[in-house]
């Protein structure tokens, strides 16, 4: 079995780590923050320029067609510039709930409307029951009852709810059942499935949030100076730095064996997603903890990038599931009887 990733799907993480590059800043994240809305409808429009609204919508519909593996570079790379705006809940997690139903009008032109980047569609989850972006979203997607529904915002009545990351913007919504809104009324499996891309999408940007805090540890200890050297030379900041780096390595191929389990329908799909969360998670909370640890109390001022990061990691532990649900899957797993555990059991031999 190949493990590595495809030549375009490289290709096409480097090009989006490019324009992220040019176009999301940390001065941008912080001149949202203060802005009324907390996002800016030039970089949606430059992103559905790129094409990148439209990666997980059919073809017939103006989109890509592509899969689950596709989006996991390109999610890491959304977490490493932190990303201002929800492009993955609206064009994964969302177009990939939407793609999965029948045909229909509403369908097809939600997911036009997704792959040109004219609609944001939002999503609430009893697992994740603050919807994020809701205000920005011309469509809600809703369970009650069994029941999936589309709502449009104008019939919501959304409250805003503090969060410890400015750009994270979480709503609780309260809405009427109405009946013309229903998209489908056997509606479990297909949020269980949206549930899962939801925290895999959580689990890549933990990954780039880790490695961004990490790079950043490492830049600060290389410039920051005491008694005319640089602090990188003492052996407890290598060792912090070393643990970090080392809990990414094992969290990096936890992640992306979750994304294969989804894109193949894999019978254990939830406890693989469940895995990479917690790893990514404890990755990136422990570069919160030692990037922190390098920079001193300097870290928390405004004027340094790492506060920006670490709000985006501690936020994201908490979204798509906190790790108490996660860890309960993963655990329930293992002390299963006759728990098919152990490296020969990860992948199915191919067939010959």
């Amino acid at each position: 079995m190949d493990f590595t990733f495809a030549e375009d799907q490289v290709l096409l993480a480097d090009a989006v780590r490019r324009f992220l590059v040019n176009e999301v800043s940390p001065e941008l994240i912080r001149e949202l923050w203060n802005r009324p809305g907390g996002r800016s409808q030039d970089l949606w429009k430059q992103l559905a320029e790129q094409g990148l609204t439209g990666l997980s919508v059919p073809t017939e519909h103006g989109g890509m067609g592509m899969g689950d593996v596709d989006w996991i570079l390109l999610a890491r790379e959304c977490g490493y510039h932190g990303v201002p705006a929800p492009l993955l809940e609206s064009s994964w997690v969302a177009a990939g709930l939407l793609a999965q139903l029948p045909p229909s009008e509403l369908r097809g032109r939600t997911l036009e409307g997704i792959a040109d980047g004219s609609l944001r569609v939002a999503l609430g989850h009893a697992h994740s029951p603050l919807v994020a972006d809701a205000d920005q979203a011309n469509l809600v997607l809703l369970e009650r009852d069994g029941r999936l529904f589309a709502v449009p915002s104008s019939r919501i009545a959304m409250t805003a709810q503090a969060s410890i990351d400015p750009s994270r913007r979480l709503f609780t919504v309260q809405w009427d059942c109405e009946p013309q809104y229903c998209i489908a009324e056997q509606a479990a499996g297909l949020m269980e499935q949206a549930f899962q891309r939801g925290a895999l999408a959580a689990s890549a940007q933990l990954l780039g949030l880790a490695q961004r805090m990490l790079d950043l540890a490492i830049d600060y200890s290389a410039q920051r100076k005491q008694f005319g050297k640089p602090i990188g030379i003492n052996q407890a900041l290598k060792h912090h730095l070393a643990d970090v780096a080392v809990k990414l390595e094992f969290a990096r191929p936890v992640v992306f064996r979750a994304a294969h389990a989804i894109a193949n329908g894999a019978p254990e799909c939830a406890v693989h997603v469940s895995h990479a969360k917690v790893a990514a998670s404890e990755a990136a909370l422990l570069a919160a903890r030692n990037a922190m640890q390098v920079h001193g109390a300097m870290g928390y001022t405004w004027e340094m990038d790492l506060q920006i990061f670490m709000k985006m990691a501690w936020a994201l532990d908490a979204a798509w599931g906190d790790r108490s649900l996660h860890l309960a899957r993963v655990r329930a797993h293992v002390l299963a009887q006759d728990a098919a555990l152990g490296p020969g059991c990860t992948f199915k031999e191919e067939q010959q």
